[in-house]
């Protein structure tokens, strides 16, 4: 049965609707990065770049380095981003484009999340990179899928206790990441992370300017929370979108993030760009490395 057009929506030329790709396009190995901008910082490593599209917030650069083809997209900010992005990616791998049809033979992507993330634990130094080894996702989006993904279910209501969550808002859902692709950036330099993601930048993640949070001192509630083994690192906007969505299609995906704030003790890099640069470098050379 084919999925209709309102379903699987394109473009004239045939690319996928929001990304603006066509099945060709992609690598099988992808890195997300949220800033349109920083998908040059990436790509200008490449050896060779073969294409360059973009559509709205969402540029591609696809190339190759080190023999290995290698794809970076930016997402823009949030889940509500991440849901378009992922399920266009899987598409352009796992719908044949001409019958409109899922295809037999699924391809599993590797996806690598690049972002930066504000610290909320004190130990945790300014400039250091954090693979996310769990994601708490405040987004809701893991809860418009069919799935029976409740492997974390007693850590989620321990923090719905600790934070006395109010049922008007998503109820917090636990993903990990993909333990095998994790292990390709195994280092002394990655602090394995618990990472906190929410919707928002301003009252999501506890700050005011002339609009109260509901939760008071929420980088406290989230700092304070512990549960056998279990305490978050850091906050950021996309990672729980990744795990989620990446478990349920079958893809692998981790997140690496440059710890650019530590917001406990209200420090900030003096140079963000050094930092994700080394973390780009980094990434890329444990991509391409037998």
């Amino acid at each position: 049965m084919s999925l209709s057009p309102s379903e699987l929506v394109t473009n004239a030329d045939g690319s996928i609707y929001h990304l603006n790709l066509l099945p060709q396009d992609i690598a099988h190995t992808i890195i997300t990065v949220g800033d349109p901008e920083r998908v040059k910082e990436v790509s200008k490593h490449f050896d060779t770049i073969q294409l360059k599209k973009g559509k709205r917030e969402f540029l591609t650069h696809t190339g190759v380095l080190n023999g290995k083809r290698i794809s970076v997209i930016s997402t823009g900010i949030g889940t509500d981003n991440i849901d378009i992005v992922l399920n266009e990616l899987d598409a352009l791998v796992n719908i044949d484009f001409e019958s409109k049809t899922l295809k037999e033979n699924r391809i599993r992507l590797q996806i690598v999340r690049i972002g930066t993330s504000g610290a909320i634990q004190p130990e945790i130094p300014i400039d250091s990179w954090l693979l996310s080894e769990y994601a708490m996702g405040f987004d809701g989006l893991l809860h418009f899928y069919e799935n029976d993904y409740e492997q974390y279910q007693e850590i989620e209501n321990a923090f719905v206790a600790h934070s006395q969550w109010s049922e008007k808002k998503a109820r917090p859902y636990i993903i990990d990441f993909d333990k095998e692709l994790a292990k390709k950036f195994s280092d002394n330099r990655i602090r394995l992370g618990f990472t906190a993601t929410n919707t928002g930048f301003y009252g999501p993640q506890g700050r005011k300017l002339r609009l109260s949070p509901s939760i008071d001192d929420f980088t406290n509630v989230l700092s304070s929370f512990r549960h056998n083994k279990h305490q978050i690192t850091n906050l950021e906007m996309e990672t729980s979108g990744i795990y989620a969505l990446s478990k349920l299609l079958g893809h692998h995906a981790i997140s690496l993030n440059c710890i650019l704030a530590n917001r406990v003790a209200g420090t900030f890099s003096k140079n963000p760009s050094e930092s994700v640069e080394k973390l780009i470098k980094f990434t890329l050379q444990k991509l391409t490395s037998n």
